[in-house]
């Protein structure tokens, strides 16, 4: 039972691949999605199985109030559940509206939560052709790695769903930090441009239709630390980091514009360990000199959702 308190991929290989012609000059630069597996291969170019209606149609004109809303369950299992039907209905939503759903994961307990859409009804029930999936965050190692935030979502929810394979979006894990970074980054502009991502008008960054978020004992999200100066990183749609305080320290990650530019945020947050943070970013005490990285995260026009538990709350008062 739940209490309201209201409130990859397609890795733009800019090296020039072996055994692979170059492609026409009167095409923008080619972007090559890799297949989902524990050994992703090249797959194919990031051209479309199915017309999508203007990502620029969608977005907002003008900046309006965020809403910020606070679930807490009583249970791990009641959040799987809520969580299921507010991202299939996000699915449902955004499919019908423009044809596709750009959904953002990062590693942790998250791809547990998400659980319940791998199960009936969902599975059978959500347009998974619609499904276009990136990673706010990844750790530059090798995808069949134990660190790889892609084998975590691969292993736990991306193999027992039908999304094409064309269309999970992983980093070039051949390339370094912050080649990785740079690809992914183009990778990105190139999928706005296809009509794939929408773009805010309110922010000018790209508009992601839902990023499912967790956050460390910290107040960390994606790889954006407390101190860290990738935090106050305001041009960049993907960067690098190769100074991680928390291993493995080369890492790439989205940075608060493009956070901050979604639709929804779905902030997945359970466990008595996460209770400081959860208490800080929504006490109404919070100071600009000292913000964690999840009070940073504000969305500019969009809806903003904790999924919380009992534990994570626990530092909160009249919860």
């Amino acid at each position: 039972m739940s209490t309201s308190v209201s409130a990859a991929a397609a890795a733009a290989l800019l090296p020039t691949l072996t055994g692979r012609r170059s492609p026409p000059a009167s095409r923008v630069p080619a972007i090559f999605c890799r297949r989902i597996g524990p050994r992703p291969r090249l797959f194919s170019s990031c051209s479309l199985p199915f017309p999508i209606r203007p990502a620029a149609a969608m977005a907002t004109d003008g900046a309006a109030p965020a809403k910020q809303k606070l679930l807490i369950f009583d249970t791990k299992e009641d959040l799987a559940v809520s969580l299921a039907k507010y991202t299939a209905d996000l699915s449902k939503k955004f499919a019908a509206e423009r044809g596709a759903f750009t959904v953002v994961l990062s590693g942790g307990s998250l791809i547990d939560a998400l659980s319940k859409l791998t199960e009936p009804p969902y599975l059978e029930s959500v347009d998974w052709s619609k499904w276009h999936v990136f990673w706010v965050d990844e750790r530059v190692v090798p995808k069949d790695h134990e660190d790889s935030n892609y084998k975590l979502a691969f292993d736990g929810f991306l193999s027992k769903v039908p999304i094409p394979p064309g269309q999970v979006y992983a980093i070039n894990d051949a390339l370094s930090a912050e080649g990785a970074a740079d690809d992914y980054e183009a990778c990105l502009k190139q999928l706005v441009k296809n009509g794939v991502i929408a773009m805010s008008a309110a922010t000018g960054f790209p508009r992601f239709d839902l990023q499912l978020l967790g956050m460390g004992p910290d107040g960390h999200i994606a790889s954006l630390f407390p101190g860290h100066p990738l935090v106050n990183e305001k041009e960049r749609w993907v960067t690098y980091i190769k100074d991680s305080p928390k291993p493995p320290p080369e890492r790439i990650t989205f940075t608060f514009p493009v956070i901050n530019s979604s639709a929804y945020i779905a902030m997945v947050v359970t466990g008595a360990g996460k209770a400081g943070p959860v208490q800080k970013a929504l006490s109404d005490k919070q100071t600009s000199s000292d913000l964690l990285p999840v009070e940073m995260a504000v969305l500019q026009d969009g809806e903003f959702t904790w999924f919380t538990d009992k534990p994570a709350v626990s530092m909160l008062q009249n919860k």
